[in-house]
C-alpha cells in the first residue's frame, strides 16, 4: 500500500512563493499520473495540476502560469512550485494518483494572507 506524505505547506504573503513536496512509498508510485489537489474551508476537493508518468502536465485554469508541477520517478516524489500566490489559493494541499488511488495522506496547509 503506497503512503504519502506532503510536506512545504507555511504562511506566505500575497504575492509569496512555496514548494510542496510528496512523498510516496512504493516502487507503483510511478506508474501512475499524479495529481496536486487543494480543499478549503466549506469547499471540496479539488485537483489544480496533474503529470503524467512521461510529464505530461494540465492545470486548473485558476492557477496557470503561477503553478508548477514535476516529478521524480527515482524517487518517487511529486512537487509543486506555487508562485504569485494569492489569498484564494488559502487550502490544505494534497497529492494522489488522478483519479485518487492511494490513501489520502495528512496534506500541508497553505495560507496565504498578509
Amino acid at each position: 500500500q503506497v503512503q504519502l506524505v506532503e510536506s512545504g505547506g507555511g504562511l506566505v504573503q500575497p504575492g509569496g512563493s512555496l514548494r510542496l513536496s510528496c512523498a510516496g512509498s512504493g516502487s507503483i508510485f510511478s506508474a501512475y499520473v499524479m495529481g496536486w489537489y487543494r480543499q478549503a474551508p466549506g469547499q471540496q476537493r479539488e485537483l489544480v495540476a496533474r503529470i503524467s508518468n512521461g510529464g505530461w502536465v494540465t492545470y486548473k485554469d485558476s492557477v496557470k502560469g503561477r503553478f508548477t508541477i514535476s516529478r521524480d520517478n527515482n524517487k518517487n516524489t511529486v512537487h509543486l512550485q506555487m508562485n504569485s500566490l494569492k489569498p484564494e489559493d488559502t487550502a490544505v494541499y494534497y497529492c494522489n494518483a488522478v483519479p485518487e488511488y492511494f490513501a489520502w495522506g495528512q496534506g500541508t496547509q497553505v495560507t496565504v494572507s498578509s
